[in-house]
């Protein structure tokens, strides 16, 4: 079988098996999922660089920028939701205030 018919099949299985896996996280758990997920994205930026070492022409640099700026942006994301999520557990009080 050619590699791009490959490539597809195990691409639409893996889409079909994390529609599925995510449609059944239950509403509370999916933000600290998504966060999560978001944050090991990391492993993106790391294929970036080891790309980068192989890239010889425009269009390869121009596609290594766009994977590390989004690439960058989901891992950034994933802690500003982690720390948005850690601050709603946070006491109001200040040490030494009795209120």
């Amino acid at each position: 079988m050619p590699t791009l018919v490959v490539s597809i099949t195990l691409f639409v299985l893996a889409l079909l098996i994390g529609i599925e896996v995510i449609g059944k996280v239950p509403a509370t758990l999916h933000t600290p999922l998504m966060s999560g997920a978001n944050s090991i994205h990391g492993i993106v930026i790391v294929g970036v660089v080891i790309v980068a070492a192989e890239a010889n022409s425009p269009l390869a640099y121009v596609f290594i920028f766009l994977a590390a700026v989004l690439g960058t942006m989901n891992v950034v994301g994933g802690y500003v939701v982690t720390d948005r999520m850690l601050e709603m557990f946070k006491s109001n009080k200040k040490k030494g205030e009795d209120k």
